[in-house]
């Protein structure tokens, strides 16, 4: 007997939970996001997977992961069922305000970012759009994961992208914990680093960043010693905070830590200028009123002639890391 893969009524809820749970490759991560119990979250599943005739996921005790069918399923369902809601979203704001959800990806460092000065006043002012703001230290395809932006470095962001500039920049800076420099000299010149225990940054290409300072039009990108190598900002800023060595940060992720002295700004002069972030999304799609209204809140705030524009850099650009510098940031 053939098997019946329509869609039925049910079918919407079923591709939401498997898209989540791909995403997140945890059936109780997944069911949290949906609020559902997991038990109803592998109903949902299974019963995809029986009406399809083919397994999705591969499942264990302490993993999950995607089939080959299952991930060529899911990268030709998400973006189809995110259009369906904000096709949804769009149609309900012809009465009113928008609303709807916006699914914004983000590294860690924009997330700090753009919360407090962005998506609070966002939230503040159209408070039928709901945020649900995930964050990643690799480069996501927004697309392929069902969001309607991203928020990345300005050399990060993908070809084929709008990108909008935030009203703001984003400062780096060298630090290491009062007790690390009790035992260490701390650095004058960069070059000092080269005898320090160092605490190296993953780049979202899986390169190791190479820290960049610039004084006086010279400009250095230094590939500092270390035994620590960290992917993440918070876990850089813990690591730092406990005296492993000196770390390269984000401002925003440690400048509490600096007031309350338990970190020390270091090399100071040299520290280059600030990088730009941007909010990105696709330019071939139609843009729901809720993301049009969070463009035009940022654009509202950034300094004259920030403009919306294409991004113009190759994709393939962007993943190499030449061996004079860095193509990307660790924000």
């Amino acid at each position: 007997m053939r098997q019946d893969s329509t869609i039925g009524r049910n079918g919407i809820g079923e591709l939401m939970a498997a898209i989540q749970v791909a995403e997140r490759r945890s059936f109780r991560a997944a069911a949290e996001y949906l609020g559902i119990s997991p038990t109803a979250l592998s109903s949902n599943i299974r019963a995809l997977e029986d009406r399809l005739g083919v397994r999705l996921f591969n499942r264990t005790t302490r993993s999950v992961s995607l089939t080959a069918a299952g991930a060529e399923f899911i990268a030709r369902v998400a973006p189809a069922l995110a259009e369906i809601e904000r096709a949804a979203a769009e149609a309900g704001s012809h009465g009113g305000a928008p609303s709807g959800l916006l699914r914004i990806n983000s590294s860690v460092t924009g997330a700090h970012q753009v919360l407090a000065p962005v998506l609070r006043d966002f939230t503040r002012r159209y408070p039928l759009v709901s945020i649900a703001l995930t964050t990643e230290t690799r480069l996501v395809d927004i697309v392929l994961n069902g969001c309607d932006a991203g928020v990345r470095l300005e050399e990060s962001v993908p070809a084929d992208m709008v990108a909008v500039p935030l009203p703001f920049g984003l400062d780096f800076c060298v630090v290491a914990a009062p007790a690390y420099l009790r035992e260490h000299p701390a650095p004058v010149v960069p070059a000092d680093l080269l005898h320090h225990r160092c605490i190296r940054s993953v780049l979202p290409g899986g390169g190791i960043y190479r820290w960049e300072f610039e004084r006086g039009g010279e400009a250095l990108a230094l590939d500092v010693p270390g035994n620590v190598t960290l992917d993440n900002q918070l876990l850089l800023l813990k690591a730092a905070i406990e005296g492993m060595g000196i770390a390269y940060l984000a401002r925003s992720v440690c400048s509490d830590a600096i007031a309350a002295g338990r970190l020390s700004l270091l090399l100071e002069p040299w520290m280059p200028k600030s990088s730009r972030l941007c909010l990105y999304y696709p330019h071939n799609r139609n843009t729901s009123p809720a993301l049009r209204a969070l463009v035009d809140t940022i654009r509202a705030a950034a300094p004259e002639g920030s403009e919306e524009r294409r991004v113009a850099a190759p994709v393939e650009a962007i993943a190499e890391q030449p061996e004079d510098g860095n193509a990307e940031r660790p924000g």
